[in-house]
């Protein structure tokens, strides 16, 4: 979402905005989602196929977990970044490209370097304008907002009459450690819309009693 957020607010949101899960793509196809390849250059490529770099020419490509990327390619998008052109898997031409990109991770990429897992180079590539988006329990401001937003969105998407939220159960919200963060919150607001059908105003007590029980400390 904050990458996002950078994106539709910068001169580039006219332009594409490309997501990669570095930690979700098998280390041997990562090179070929990234920079594309030509057809026959890899097993079962029919076909020529455009990498997310190419895809994200004149926008955003957003690296999400990069902490995760193989050092091999590590090295090409540092070689990328440097020369704003890559050549795609089994091709013999750069392609020159102009993408702003953001990387993200939830390791300490300092530690990383120091164990060998990532490049100090690259490090200092991206690092350019560093910030963190600290975990909900440390803006625990922002838990009324997402538990209301939450509540409107499920109550429409499952058909339900608009609900309302009681101050005992947004303070047992907040009272909470939110160990899976905003994510962890979207579904326990969305689990007491579908497990109370009839409910038109939620309690503390119609809360799981996981939260609920954290929430009494």
């Amino acid at each position: 979402l904050a990458a996002r957020a950078i994106h539709s607010h910068s001169s580039r949101k006219e332009e594409m905005f490309v997501e990669v899960n570095c930690a979700a793509i098998p280390e041997d196809l990562i090179e070929s989602e990234l920079f594309g390849h030509r057809r026959g250059s890899i097993p079962a490529a029919a076909a020529d196929k455009e990498g997310k770099f190419l895809r994200a020419n004149g926008g955003t490509l957003f690296l999400d977990e990069v902490g995760d990327m193989s050092l091999k390619t590590q090295a090409k998008v540092l070689r990328t970044l440097e020369e704003h052109s890559f050549t795609p898997v089994g091709g013999e031409h750069p392609v020159t490209i102009d993408a702003r990109v953001i990387a993200s991770t939830n390791k300490d990429l300092e530690d990383e370097i120091s164990k060998g897992n990532f490049r100090e180079d690259l490090f200092y590539r991206l690092n350019v304008i560093p910030f963190s988006v600290p975990p909900l329990r440390e803006r625990k401001e922002d838990i009324p907002l997402l538990g209301r937003h939450f509540l409107k969105e499920f109550s429409s998407q499952y058909g339900r009459r608009p609900r309302e939220i009681t101050d005992d159960a947004i303070d047992a919200l907040m009272r909470y450690s939110w160990p899976g963060n905003v994510r962890e919150l979207r579904n326990v607001i969305e689990r007491i819309v579908i497990m109370n059908p009839t409910t038109a105003r939620f309690e503390r007590r119609h809360l799981p009693p996981l939260v609920y029980r954290d929430g009494t400390r």
